[in-house]
């Protein structure tokens, strides 16, 4: 992010306002845009180069160009390392690189052996995703990566492959019940384990804390401004498992609300089309409608999950662990990097 480039003076979180959810679906909009992965190397630098100037004084004001240059650094740079994540894994790259595994996982008449491979294919992409746009101050062993990815797989393979074999056994429902309920069954499967992903990915966090900050006043800023500091210099408290446990758990949270309409309503639309006299007539045009229907969802479902708990999340550090009472910034308040 922004916040990472050297300079005493700080840009503005966003051009919306954070503090409402709306600003934040509009805010996260922008940095899920991928028109964002067509810039390279050279885009980027360009980008930072232009954050710098502004940081350094040279640019008085924030103009468009300067706007567009934050939305680059903010979409492709870690807040906390301040390195590009790897582009498949990027938040902006997130809706495509979900869409062929969401088509495999929901393509009827999976067997066993399809079911299970589409659900290590979707794990192997959350433990990438979760393990590279989370907080950095704690640092996951490859051994600790290796052990979460492989309860995050059994989970979802155990709980798809238990509802594929029970919902043939529900003899009191309609066959058409039936047939909806087994299209929800990726939902169930990616749900909980995409909600325990995220758990196991990041519970380093909660065993050991992450790193919170005083929140500054206007004053702190410009005392900083003086000394030719900038906020990304102020030290830290110290690390807080209350802060990281909350951390972890909203964004568990996210990854449910960004998968639920995304399970969802592209299959029961799809089971709807079917019974319709055109697609019966063309049947081959299935897949194309359901990958349609897919893309549409994810895109409209991204900004509006991502956008439930603020990424910059605030607190009073009186809620933290007792070394935290009393040394919030402005208003007692301390603020972290949720990750994303």
């Amino acid at each position: 992010m922004s916040a990472s480039i050297p300079g005493n003076r700080e840009l503005p979180d966003s051009r919306y306002d954070l503090s409402t959810y709306w600003g934040r679906v509009r805010h996260t909009a922008s940095i899920t845009d991928p028109s964002t992965l067509l810039v390279g190397k050279t885009g980027l630098e360009q980008a930072k180069q232009a954050i710098r100037s502004y940081k350094e004084g040279k640019i008085s004001s924030m103009t468009p160009e300067l706007w567009k240059a934050k939305k680059i650094v903010d979409s492709t740079i870690h807040p906390d390392t301040g390195e590009p994540v790897l582009l498949p894994f990027r938040m902006s790259c997130y809706v495509l690189s979900n869409l062929v595994v969401t088509v495999g996982m929901l393509t009827p008449g999976l067997g066993t052996t399809g079911t299970i491979a589409w659900q290590v294919v979707n794990q192997s992409l959350n433990v990438a995703v979760n393990y590279s746009n989370s907080n950095k101050s704690t640092p996951l062993s490859y051994s600790k990566i290796a052990q979460s990815y492989l309860l995050a797989v059994t989970a979802s393979c155990s709980v798809a492959v238990g509802l594929n074999s029970l919902v043939p056994r529900l003899k009191r429902v309609s066959p058409s019940t039936r047939l909806v309920l087994g299209r929800l069954v990726p939902f169930a499967a990616v749900a909980s384990a995409g909600f325990l992903n995220v758990f196991l990915m990041r519970g380093e966090e909660m065993r050991t804390g992450i790193d919170v900050f005083p929140v500054l006043s206007d004053s702190d800023k410009a005392r900083l401004a003086a000394e030719g500091k900038a906020e990304s210099d102020v030290p830290s408290l110290g690390k807080s498992k209350k802060a990281a446990t909350l951390a972890v758990a909203e964004t568990a949270l996210s990854r449910v609300l960004n998968s639920s309409p995304i399970m969802v309503i592209p299959p029961l639309l799809l089971v709807r089309l079917q019974r319709t006299e055109w697609l019966r007539r063309y049947p081959r045009l299935t897949t194309p409608v359901n990958l349609g229907l897919i893309l549409v969802t994810s895109y409209v479902a991204l900004p509006l999950a991502l956008a439930a708990f603020p990424q910059r999340q605030r607190l009073r550090a009186d809620v933290l662990e007792e070394e935290f009472h009393g040394r919030g910034g402005e208003g007692g308040m301390v603020v972290f990097n949720r990750g994303i």
